[in-house]
C-alpha cells in the first residue's frame, strides 16, 4: 500500500519513520486550504492548523494526525462521524516545555536561589506538562502548589486555589484552551487576577495564548506594576503584539515544546497510530537523532549555579527572545508574522536535558542529588561512548 501523506513542514523526520510506506509532500501549516486534500490519504498537522467538516468535506483524507499534546485544534466529533482515524501526541512535548520553564526561571536573577530556599511555583493545568513539571520541581526539592478545576481533584493530593497560585513566586500556565463554563481558561488570567501578582513574581506562559489577557498584561506593564513576564505564546499569533514584546521580560515564538528529541518522539507516536490503524507494518526503531554530547561540570558547582549551568547546556532562552525580537521589531505586522513563523520553520536543534549523562568526577554528594533531579545519568571518564 502506498499512502499519499500530506504532512505539516514542521514535522520532522516522517520520511524516516514511514519508510516505504507512502510518499509525503510538505504544507505550511497556516496556509492549509481544503483544494490542497485532493488525493491525500493521510494529513498530519500541528496545532496551528484548524481540521474540520470545512477543510475536510469531499476529501478522501482516511487518517489525522496532530503532533501535539492538544487537540483543540481538531472537530473530533466530525472525525468520529466521518470515520476518520485520529490520533495526537499526548505527552510527546511535555519535557520539552518543562525544560523550558525551568531555564526560563533559570534567567531571571536570584529567581532560582529564592525557589531553591523555600520558594514556590503555582502551576495552573496538570496534564502532561504541569504534572511532569510538579515531578521535576519535587526531584530537585522545590516547593510548589497546582491549581486544575478541569480535573477531578481526587487525583491532586493538595488542590489549590487559584489565589493560592497566584500568591507563588513563579506562577506558570498550562491548560488546554477552553471556553466552556463552568471553569473557562479563556483569559483565566485577566485583569482582576493579574493585579494580583506580586511585582516580582515570574508568570510563564507556554500553553495557549489566550489564556492570558495580553492587553490586561500590557497596560499593568506599562503602568509598572506588572509581574515579571515571560510569553511564549500570543494572542493572535503569528501577528503578535509588538507593544507587549517589547514589555515582557523573555519573549519566544511559540517553540516550547519544540526539542528535537520531543518533535522526533511525537512522530513516531503518529506513525505506530497510523501503522496501527491501516494494519501496517510498524514504523522503523531508529532515530535519526544521535545521543547528545556528554556533560562535564565545571569542579565545585552545586546549588543555582549548577542548575544554570546544565540548564543551559542543552537551552539558552536568551537566544530566541533575541531572535524575535530582531525578527519582528521594527517592522510591521505582516512582515513580523511571516518573521514569526519562519523562526518556527527554521528552529534549531535542541536536545533535551532529561536523559543526558554526566561526568560523575569531581561532582559532590549534593551536585549528584541535582544531576539525578534534572533526570540525567552519571557516568565515569572514559566511558562516554
Amino acid at each position: 500500500m502506498t499512502l499519499h501523506v500530506l504532512s505539516d513542514e514542521n514535522i520532522p523526520a516522517v520520511e524516516h519513520f514511514l519508510g516505504d510506506w507512502g510518499v509525503v509532500c510538505r504544507f505550511r501549516g497556516r496556509d492549509l486550504r481544503a483544494a490542497d486534500l485532493v488525493g491525500v490519504d493521510v494529513l498530519l498537522v500541528r496545532s496551528v492548523t484548524e481540521v474540520n467538516e470545512e477543510l475536510l468535506a469531499g476529501s478522501a483524507v482516511k487518517f489525522v494526525g496532530t503532533a501535539t499534546s492538544g487537540v483543540d485544534h481538531i472537530d473530533r466529533d466530525y472525525l468520529d462521524q466521518q470515520g476518520i482515524g485520529f490520533a495526537h501526541a499526548p505527552g510527546s512535548n511535555a519535557n520539552s516545555v518543562v525544560e523550558y520553564v525551568l531555564a526560563a526561571i533559570a534567567s531571571v536573577p536570584g529567581k532560582l536561589e529564592q525557589l531553591l530556599a523555600g520558594g514556590s511555583v503555582g502551576i495552573v493545568g496538570y496534564g502532561h506538562i504541569g504534572s511532569m513539571l510538579a515531578a521535576r520541581l519535587r526531584a530537585l526539592g522545590i516547593e510548589h502548589r497546582v491549581y486544575d478545576p478541569w480535573l477531578d481533584q481526587q487525583l491532586l493530593s493538595q488542590p489549590a486555589s487559584l489565589a493560592e497560585i497566584l500568591a507563588c513566586d513563579v506562577v506558570t500556565l498550562h491548560p488546554e484552551l477552553t471556553r466552556e463554563l463552568p471553569w473557562p481558561s479563556f483569559h483565566l488570567l485577566g485583569e482582576s487576577e493579574l493585579a494580583c501578582l506580586d511585582a516580582n513574581c515570574l508568570l510563564i506562559n507556554a500553553s495557549r495564548g489566550p489564556v492570558l489577557d495580553n492587553q490586561a498584561l500590557l497596560r499593568l506593564l506599562l503602568a509598572g506594576r506588572g509581574p515579571v513576564s515571560v510569553l511564549d505564546v500570543w494572542e493572535g499569533e503569528p501577528a503578535l503584539d509588538h507593544e507587549l514584546l517589547a514589555q515582557v521580560r523573555l519573549g519566544t515564538p511559540h517553540i516550547a515544546g519544540y526539542s528535537l528529541d520531543g518533535k522526533l518522539l511525537a512522530t513516531r507516536m503518529l506513525c505506530e497510530a497510523l501503522g496501527s490503524r491501516l494494519g501496517l507494518a510498524p514504523p522503523r526503531p531508529d532515530s535519526p537523532a544521535g545521543e547528545p554530547a556528554v556533560l562535564a561540570v565545571p569542579a565545585a558547582l552545586e546549588g543555582a549555579p549548577l542548575a544554570r549551568f546544565l540548564l543551559a547546556a542543552r537551552y539558552v532562552i536568551a537566544t530566541d527572545d533575541a531572535l524575535l525580537r530582531e525578527s519582528t521589531l521594527g517592522v510591521d505586522t505582516k512582515t513580523a508574522a511571516g518573521a514569526f513563523d519562519l523562526l518556527r520553520k527554521n528552529y534549531g536543534a535542541r536536545r533535551e536535558l532529561l536523559g543526558s549523562l554526566v561526568l560523575a568526577e569531581g561532582l559532590s554528594p549534593q551536585a549528584v542529588a541535582m544531576v539525578r533531579g534534572f533526570g540525567c545519568g552519571l557516568t565515569e571518564r572514559g566511558s562516554e561512548a
